[in-house]
């Protein structure tokens, strides 16, 4: 439990090594917990789990194998279907597990997922059958962090599934820092007869927010307002959902206070994503609630880890389409820089800063942001590294 962060956005640490502790943690208190991986434990951080169990394996081992024996409990097959099977089983049963991939490679086993839902729907309905726990999806490496790997492991195309399903049984999280990262963990293992799908980096990343305001996130719809980055009475609403994108937008405000000190901005950090809603399937963010957020008349700029209409088509349903401008994941991608993927993406610092200065019509600062922008490009072309960080 941290019970504050002194100074929000200047420690970095990493999601997915937090993560892996606490499946560490959970493999040590609960004989009968599995962790199911195509063959990324290790590069997506959850090393730490080696630490109380073995990779499960029956065939004759090398001395610089990692652990394993015939009892691990960690499951790892270069096959995300099989996986998907054999975990939902140990579901069934009525015991607990976790399965961990990339972002772009979730989507493989989308009819599975989508035929388990329809398994929880219809289950539900018979009186004799015990809740079952949730199928809990850890997914990193995610399509702003895939420098080396490119355009080929880009795709958030599983959230937008989930987020259009109309079962609502699917609740796609999106913590910000390492701490919300284990608030949704805890969230994840209380959760019974619902999907969880919960996006985050490996990389280390600021820590933005304390145990209690991760807490407050799931009681409050999902959403709640960043006091550190805000002003009383806003001029505009700037939100975000999702890691990089937090970060992002956290950084154009820096940028737009420094360049319009009067203009006085909110941002709204968003946790989690349902059906038709922001928050989760059990507790969605009422309208009166996103009025109080977001108020009923100040333009709302946005940014999305993942397709933009997918968040667009949420946010449609709690005030008009005119209020907004959304950014997000747009199918650009390449092998490139991280600061290079966002501003293809128009989801970066500048592009945000670029919006609400068009908003406000100050010409004069679209031209510098722009002027920014493309001398960020040239250099990454140039050098392979980026000049903002």
């Amino acid at each position: 439990m941290i019970d504050r962060v002194k100074n929000p956005g200047e420690e970095y640490y990493s999601p997915a090594e937090k993560i892996g502790e606490l499946l560490r943690e959970r493999f040590e208190k609960d004989s009968h917990f599995y962790f199911f991986s195509p063959d990324e434990t290790t590069s997506n951080r959850f090393s730490a789990i080696f630490d109380a169990s073995e990779r499960a394996w029956n065939l004759p081992t090398e001395k610089w194998d990692l652990p394993e024996s015939p009892d691990g409990r960690i499951v790892e097959m270069l096959s995300e279907n099989v996986l998907f099977s054999v975990m939902t089983g140990h579901l069934m049963n009525g015991e607990q597990a976790m399965m961990g991939s990339y972002e772009a490679f979730f989507p493989i086993i989308t009819s599975q997922l989508l035929q388990q839902i329809k398994f929880i729907k219809q289950s539900r309905r018979v009186s004799w059958r015990r809740p079952m726990p949730a199928v809990n999806l850890l997914s990193t490496s995610t399509c702003w962090r895939q420098d080396h790997n490119g355009f080929t492991h880009q795709s958030p195309a599983l959230i937008s599934t989930l987020l259009s399903h109309p079962a609502n049984l699917a609740n796609c999280l999106f913590p910000v820092d390492d701490i919300a990262a284990e608030e949704a963990f805890s969230f994840m293992l209380a959760s019974k007869n619902v999907v969880n799908l919960t996006t985050f980096n490996k990389n280390p990343l600021p820590r933005y927010i304390d145990s209690h305001h991760a807490i407050f996130q799931y009681a409050n719809g999902g959403a709640s307002i960043y006091q550190f980055a805000s002003d009383e009475n806003p001029d505009i609403i700037l939100t975000a959902c999702g890691d990089i994108v937090t970060h992002e937008t956290l950084e154009a405000i820096k940028i737009l206070k420094k360049d319009l000190p009067q203009l006085k901005i909110r941002f709204v950090g968003i946790n989690a994503l349902s059906y038709r809603a922001i928050g989760t399937t059990e507790n969605k963010l009422t309208k009166k609630g996103f009025n109080e957020l977001f108020t009923d008349k100040c333009p709302i700029l946005a940014n999305f880890h993942g397709y933009p209409e997918t968040l667009e088509n949420i946010l449609e349903n709690y005030t008009e389409r005119r209020r907004l401008r959304v950014h997000g994941f747009m199918e650009e991608g390449s092998t490139t820089t991280p600061f290079e993927m966002l501003r293809r993406n128009a989801a970066s610092r500048y592009d945000l800063a670029i919006d609400v200065a068009e908003i406000l019509g100050q010409r004069t600062l679209v031209n510098k942001y722009q002027a920014i922008l493309e001398q960020n490009h040239l250099h990454a072309v140039e050098t392979g590294v980026d000049l903002v960080k």
